[in-house]
């Protein structure tokens, strides 16, 4: 029988590993060319991967919550439809679980004249690739000591280096006491493809680790509700972002009459002529891609001792989920669209980011993040800088003001629009001048927009 090797997909070019949140396939299922096997989640974007061939599911190689590396193969595909293999060994690897065998006899000869430490992973609170885990059990890590290991990847998780590292370096103290350990046997035993599963012994755990604490309902009707992955994600960004930049707020009022005249002046001949609705959001965007032009140093992030001036100009827009959630899909090279251009990719990063159609590649790479406070009837907000830009920009509600008109004649009371600019910068590295003139830049391009504009 053909055998197909589903692989984690290429999600962009900075996007390594992604976890396995779902299987939309159980074995034995058939599965159709382009349909979807699974669900899976990266920093922020969840998506589905499909299968590039018709058959039927075979293998599932992975489970729910794993972390799979891009490329790894995550499952198995018979193309020409049969049944899952047979249990019964062929003549080639027969020999092989033989021997296996006969070393898993004497692992459990020797699980049963000690007391290993037992390393049961369901305890801990971290994440651990199966790569680790799999090292683990090969090396009598526990968890405890697993736990302790400062890892090099990404939000601190343990590489395959960093536990090889421990155990070379645990290897070269001085044991106080030698166990037996039966994975170091079984690990001693020739490699095979073939899966064997060792009953636990019944013997008592070195250590007990503390279960989860989870909070209990004072007056018993309390609802206690659990974080998703997201808002786990969220509040993990928001609290490092805090704790790493200087936070400061630069606030400006806009007269943006002439945008709201303008648009609603065109807006019914934009969407009949390019069949895209005009919002104000690609306006603003305009606006402050030019002014980044004008102030390039704000188009910046941190590393270290280091200023790394940003070439490309993409701006991250803020955008709330209908699960309450936020994401920030990111329009790149945005001073090279025009307003049609942005009105465009404006509205397709929204309505794919509101129905969990981003791709992973769309919400990275930001330089500078927009977020629109207006939208929920905030006047102006204090945004928290997303990571590791040095600077965002949140729009107020537009409203009608009272206001002083400077006139040839002299001045006079009218009505008005206007909002609040609420400009948050990283003063370690960004000062209250380039903060202010940056804003103020953004607010004389919006109060100069001009209502014979053409679109």
């Amino acid at each position: 029988m053909a055998k197909f090797e589903l692989k984690l997909p290429k999600m962009g070019e900075s996007v390594a590993e992604a976890t396995i949140t779902n299987w939309l396939k159980k074995v034995g299922e058939k599965i159709e060319a382009d349909e979807a096997v699974l669900e899976i989640a990266t920093d922020k974007v969840d998506s589905e991967v499909p299968s590039e061939v018709s058959g039927t599911l075979t293998e599932i190689l992975f489970n729910v919550d794993d972390v799979v590396k891009v490329g790894q193969t995550i499952a198995i595909i018979d193309t020409e439809g049969g049944s899952a293999p047979a249990e019964k060994p062929n003549e080639e690897i027969a020999p092989a679980i033989v021997e296996l065998e006969k070393s898993i006899e004497v692992a459990q000869e020797v699980v049963h004249s000690a007391t290993p430490v037992e390393v049961d992973f369901s305890t801990s609170e971290k994440f651990f690739s199966p790569l680790v885990k799999n090292i683990a059990k090969e090396e009598g890590v526990s968890i405890s000591e697993l736990e302790k290991i400062n890892g090099s990847g990404k939000e601190g998780r343990v590489t395959k280096d960093d536990i090889l590292s421990y155990v070379k370096d645990r290897a070269n103290k001085p044991a106080v006491a030698e166990t037996p350990k039966a994975a170091q046997v079984v690990a001693e035993t020739p490699k095979t493809e073939v899966k064997v599963e060792v009953p636990k012994a019944e013997t008592p755990k070195a250590e007990s680790t503390p279960e989860k604490k989870i909070p209990v309902s004072v007056n018993g009707q309390d609802e206690i509700i659990e974080m998703d992955r997201m808002r786990k994600l969220i509040s993990g960004y928001m609290t490092t972002s805090k704790q790493t930049s200087a936070h400061v707020q630069s606030f400006i009022e806009v007269d943006v009459t002439n945008i709201v005249n303008w648009r609603n002046k065109v807006k019914d001949a934009f969407e009949k002529r390019e069949g895209e609705k005009l919002t104000f959001t690609p306006i603003f965007m305009e606006a402050v891609a030019k002014a980044i032009k004008d102030f390039p140093m704000i188009n910046i992030s941190v590393e270290g001792d280091y200023i790394i001036k940003k070439k490309n100009i993409n701006l991250g827009m803020a955008a709330a989920l209908p699960n309450g959630n936020l994401i920030v899909p990111v329009i790149k090279n945005a001073d090279m669209l025009n307003l049609v251009g942005l009105t465009k990719t404006v509205n397709d990063l929204a309505n794919r980011a509101r129905n969990n159609q981003l791709k992973p590649d769309e919400i990275q790479g930001g330089t500078y993040t927009v977020t629109n406070v207006g939208t929920f009837g905030s006047v102006f907000g204090t945004p928290i800088i997303n990571q590791p830009q040095v600077a965002i920009l949140a729009l107020g509600a537009i409203r009608k003001v009272p206001a002083v008109i400077e006139a040839p004649t002299g001045d006079y009371i009218g009505i008005r629009h206007k909002m609040f600019l609420s400009h948050s910068y990283d003063h370690r590295v960004v000062d209250g001048s380039l903060g202010g003139q940056f804003v103020k830049r953004v607010a004389d391009y919006l109060e100069g927009f001009s209502e014979n504009r053409e679109f």
